[in-house]
């Protein structure tokens, strides 16, 4: 499984539409895209205009269709200006647990 995870820090002026538009896109991912099994959207507890996002698809393509998507690209385009400081991005493959367990979250 190929596993994203996203450190994203908003202005606080920009906090629930961010929220909103981040949401949207979270439903998008696990409603609409077959290779996205897992989007976990975390307010951290210290500063709620800090979010972790916390993803897992079935490969790196189906990472790459999820950019191309409607739902992404408008979330892209709402959210360019509520940016504190630009996406801290990480990528990586699961060691566990193992692929033969993950299922497409509901």
């Amino acid at each position: 499984m190929f596993a994203v995870i996203v450190k994203v820090q908003v202005k606080p002026q920009h906090h629930q539409e961010f929220r909103e538009a981040m949401l949207a896109d979270g439903r998008g991912s696990v409603e609409n895209e077959p290779g996205c099994l897992l989007f976990n959207i975390v307010e951290d507890h210290a500063d709620p205009n800090l979010l972790h996002l916390y993803e897992v698809y079935t490969s790196e393509e189906a990472f790459l269709l999820h950019k191309d998507t409607p739902h992404f690209q408008a979330w892209l385009e709402a959210i360019k200006d509520w940016l504190a400081a630009p996406l801290d991005i990480a990528t990586g493959s699961h060691l566990f647990p193992d692929d033969s367990v993950w299922k497409k979250q509901d």
